[in-house]
């Protein structure tokens, strides 16, 4: 990307618009780790960009508007799968969605109560596993056109709903490596440290690699590592 074409809000939705559009960005990851694939559950979430509010972002990018904000959640302590972490919203498909795209922006409603009617939807990227729920999961980058009101609707589920300024994402200093070690194996991927919350797990890799794609990202020290909050 030549800088400065994203640094402002107009040229960031193009950016994300020609990121779905120009077909796979990224090699699909295998399906292998997966004990039973046919058993694997299809998912979707919701990458919602825009100006979420009026509060820049604390870093300044000569490739990034300040104003670009992407939706993020928080999920409940007690919910079965990946606890308290940070997430898109989004979830399973069901057989009535007519496919990733409709998941995707009904789990949205659902879990934040946004308008779906100012969610313009851009498009889909490769879908990535999370193995240890068994999932197969689809981004579904969007673009707000008109932000309703967002707030947890189910705190069984959802305990906050928030914006990340994507200037401060791409900000060295808040980038890091999780490290966890579970069943023996131990396993680093990228964080990022944004809002006082850590970022990491299925959703930090989606950002990682979508801010990679668009010519966003900068280097980085990875081996700046912290435990994953687990």
């Amino acid at each position: 990307m030549t800088a400065g074409t994203g640094s402002d809000v107009a040229g960031a939705r193009a950016e994300l618009a020609a990121l779905c559009a120009r077909g796979p960005v990224w090699t699909p990851d295998p399906l292998s780790d997966f004990g039973s694939p046919a058993s694997v559950r299809r998912s979707a979430v919701l990458v919602l960009f825009g100006v979420l509010d009026s509060v820049p972002a604390a870093t300044a990018h000569p490739a990034v508007a300040r104003d670009l904000d992407v939706l993020l959640t928080r999920r409940s302590a007690l919910i079965g799968h990946h606890p308290g972490q940070v997430s898109f919203p989004g979830g399973g498909i069901d057989p009535g969605d007519a496919d990733e795209r409709a998941a995707a922006l009904r789990e949205a409603v659902e879990e934040t109560g946004l308008d779906p009617a100012g969610v313009e939807i851009l498009g889909t990227l490769p879908p990535l596993p999370v193995v240890v729920s068994n999932n197969l999961v689809t981004p579904v980058p969007a673009w707000w056109t008109s932000p309703s009101p967002v707030a947890a609707t189910d705190p069984a589920e959802t305990v906050d709903v928030f914006r990340v300024p994507v200037a401060d994402l791409v900000d060295p200093a808040r980038r890091c490596t999780t490290v966890l070690t579970r069943g023996g194996r131990t396993y680093r991927g990228p964080a990022f440290e944004a809002g006082g919350v850590l970022v990491w797990g299925f959703t930090a890799f989606v950002l990682d690699r979508m801010l990679d794609a668009l010519g966003w990202a900068v280097p980085w020290d990875e081996g700046r590592t912290v435990p994953a909050p687990v």
